[in-house]
């Protein structure tokens, strides 16, 4: 335990230096307190509606952000759309990581053809755009929240798989892995006990972009009305639902517009962050 205790300490200082970082951080500290605690934390009912109150402009009656056409509180809408946008983002990016590091680990480790079939399987779902496909599949599933979730990540591992798959191939001939395999180690082993390890820091540093990427993409499906369908409060739906008015009620697009772009910006913060501190080339001479 002391041991750990220098090399966290290292890592802090470093991350530290980027400023942008940490108040990255920061900030997705607060959103997933606020999402975590949405409940306790806004001050209305989310679908509660009041048609006399509707289109109410911000700071009006008690309503910090304004209402929209129906009279929903738009600050609680948000917050609570905090909740689902995140967890849109988590999952996604916890199915695409789970499965793309692992297929990389056995294309890099084992090769052959193995490492043939998975990465003509990666060149299949790169032939196709992203956000195309996935309009496609879910325009035949049908709109959800759990096709939303599901669907990403299912088109998002290869690029987790390539890069896995590249480290791998880095590592494979290491003398630790090496002298594991002289002891008799099996290929089980080998690969989660002395590769994998050895392999999270770039999939951490690339989850972490990917997240905000699902979150954008998820925001992308509601706005086209195949992602989470209303009234639930997702962000882009929020979006899709104040178009039709922007002419009247500017704030219904601007308010769940700027929400998604400081979680965005967030994200990536973080991640330059993290790739500044945890990548050994960027690191030499400091």
């Amino acid at each position: 335990m002391r041991e750990n205790r220098p090399v966290r300490s290292s890592f802090w200082r470093k991350f530290a230096r980027n400023r942008l970082a940490v108040a990255g951080l920061l900030m997705l500290v607060v959103m997933t307190s606020v999402a975590i605690f949405a409940d306790a934390v806004a001050p209305y009912s989310p679908l509660e509606m009041n048609l006399g109150n509707a289109y109410a402009p911000p700071g009006s009656e008690g309503h910090l952000l304004g209402t929209d056409n129906y009279g929903r509180d738009i600050l609680s809408r948000i917050i609570h759309g905090s909740r689902i946008s995140l967890s849109i983002g988590l999952v996604v990016v916890g199915i695409a990581a789970s499965v793309g590091t692992v297929l990389g680990l056995l294309a890099g480790f084992i090769g052959g053809w193995v490492d043939m079939l998975i990465m003509r399987l990666v060149e299949i779902f790169y032939a196709f755009p992203f956000l195309i496909l996935v309009i496609g599949v879910m325009a035949i599933l049908g709109p959800s929240i759990f096709n939303v979730m599901w669907v990403l990540g299912a088109v998002s591992w290869p690029i987790y798989a390539r890069l896995v798959r590249a480290v791998v191939m880095g590592l494979r001939e290491q003398e630790f892995v090496e002298a594991a395999r002289s002891g008799g180690a099996s290929v089980a082993r080998l690969i989660f006990r002395h590769v994998l390890p050895n392999s999270l820091t770039p999939v951490i540093v690339t989850a972490t972009f990917g997240i905000p990427e699902a979150i954008l993409s998820a925001a992308a499906l509601g706005f086209l009305g195949l992602g989470v369908q209303p009234p639930t409060p997702e962000w882009g739906a929020l979006v899709s639902e104040g178009k039709d008015f922007i002419r009247r009620a500017p704030f219904l697009i601007t308010w769940p517009g700027l929400a998604i772009m400081i979680t965005v910006m967030s994200f990536n913060f973080l991640g330059d962050g993290l790739r500044d501190t945890l990548d050994p080339r960027l690191n030499k001479g400091k």
